[in-house]
């Protein structure tokens, strides 16, 4: 047992310690900006424009924490994990979003009061600067890409197209970056403020290039991933058999996903995370898709041979993050891929119980791989299918009561989660109503930081 829980312990306390140093990093950088606030001294025509500014160089360190938080950097998403960076990506976003619509309506209010005007006749008057123009612009474009990422919106939007809209976050920063040049003022008190305030926007930027850019591109020509069989499971499931050179220094881990882009088959700014749904052999990768998208739908008509550009691997969504000697798998619809992964990851614990919740046994995807891998691992798999409400009593496979009366230990497990949105929740829901402690849970709910 010890030769399994040591290394899950080790990498949960890297996990906490991670977000232990993202929070030190925060805060430490919020005290500095508040004194370079304060012992400023910027021609503050009013109070207004005394308030607009403060809001200013918030959301200037704001939009250079966002930055960080979406570069992908390896370090943090395997100590952290993509959900949790994306959530605090959601958060940071919404701040953003605040401070946008804050900062310029202090300017604006401040402006047209020394110059007696109304606040829509600011708008023109300051717009004549081209730096001022240029962050109107900046902040109109924030707007659009918030109101894209609204539940509401986000639902009636196809994947693709959410992705290419947040491709404006790049102009957004370099129409920021030239805004500050010529407005900042409180970090050009001194040389001390101005190296501090440039070399965190460098490490910003920095760990974008490399997160985005330098690491993918270093991967890929490494790996010169290609299809090598495609075969569908289903009318609607399809998995992609992909090769390369030297897979095993990719470290990817079962439960990990790519993003995947297959070169002629999509345009190049369209990309959609998969699942690894195999454990990577070091020889081949596999992932398993539902066509719910253009890009999924069309991929049973990839030709042999198609090279493909992937980023990652990404996810803390591994055995590494257990720190219990016993495991639940629960998996929903085509969330059983990372799932499938997981069962047939050795160093996952030997105790293993699988929940696999269907509409319909018959369209329960991998089912039979399912099998012959609980039968290996000794696991026991329980498909649970049929209408959720359906029937007297309703049926509510993952209602509190119907998680302990199928896994009465389920408080000693660690429990791995993932699938529909709604699943997903209710399962977490009912966790948290069961006592399972926090660092027990672990969802995959491919949120993704962009």
């Amino acid at each position: 047992m010890s030769a399994v829980t040591q290394p899950q312990t080790r990498t949960a306390t890297t996990a906490r310690s991670a977000h232990i140093a993202l929070w030190i990093f925060l805060v430490a950088n919020l005290v500095i900006v508040e004194l370079m606030f304060v012992t400023a001294s910027p021609p503050a025509h009013n109070t207004l424009t005394a308030a607009g500014r403060f809001l200013g160089l918030h959301l200037a360190f704001v939009m250079a924490l966002q930055l960080l938080l979406v570069a992908r950097l390896p370090f943090l998403d395997r100590r952290i994990g993509m959900d949790k960076l994306t959530t605090w990506h959601r958060w940071t976003g919404f701040s953003l979003f605040w401070l946008v619509l804050l900062h310029p309506t202090f300017v604006l209010l401040g402006y047209a009061r020394l110059d007696k005007i109304s606040f829509l006749a600011e708008i023109p008057n300051l717009a004549k600067q081209m730096p001022v123009l240029l962050g109107m612009i900046a902040a109109g474009l924030i707007v659009v890409i918030a109101a894209v990422s609204l539940r509401a919106v986000r639902r009636r939007v196809s994947y693709e197209s959410w992705h290419t809209v947040h491709l404006l976050v790049y102009v957004v920063v370099v129409l920021g970056i030239v805004h500050q040049l010529y407005e900042g003022s409180a970090f050009k008190t001194n040389i001390f403020t101005q190296v501090y305030w440039w070399g965190l926007w460098a490490f910003a930027l920095g760990a974008l290039l490399t997160g985005r850019v330098l690491v993918p591109l270093v991967r890929n020509a490494r790996h010169q991933l290609k299809v090598a069989a495609v075969v569908p499971e289903a009318d609607d499931v399809v998995s992609v058999y992909l090769t390369g050179h030297d897979l095993a220094r990719l470290d990817a881990q079962a439960g990990q996903f790519f993003l995947w882009r297959f070169l002629g088959h999509n345009p190049w700014w369209q990309v959609n995370p998969f699942s690894l749904s195999a454990a990577p052999d070091g020889r081949s990768l596999r992932l398993t898709a539902k066509g719910i998208g253009v890009t999924s739908a069309g991929l049973r008509r990839l030709p042999i041979g198609t090279r493909v550009f992937a980023e990652g691997p990404y996810g803390a969504f591994t055995a590494g993050q257990g720190v219990t000697g016993k495991t639940l798998l629960i998996a929903g619809g085509i969330g059983v891929t990372p799932i499938r992964a997981l069962l047939e990851d050795e160093r996952l614990p030997g105790d293993i119980v699988v929940l696999y919740r269907v509409h319909d046994q018959a369209e329960a995807v991998l089912l039979g791989e399912m099998n012959n891998l609980a039968s290996v691992r000794g696991a026991r798999l329980h498909v649970l299918a049929g209408r959720t409400g359906a029937g007297t009593p309703p049926n509510q496979p993952f209602a509190p009561e119907s998680l302990l009366a199928l896994v009465p230990d389920i408080t000693e497990r660690d429990v791995f989660v993932c699938g529909p949105a709604g699943m997903t929740d209710a399962v977490l829901r009912s966790l948290r109503a069961l006592k399972v402690p926090a660092r027990q849970r672990h969802a995959e709910t491919f949120r993704l930081a962009s």
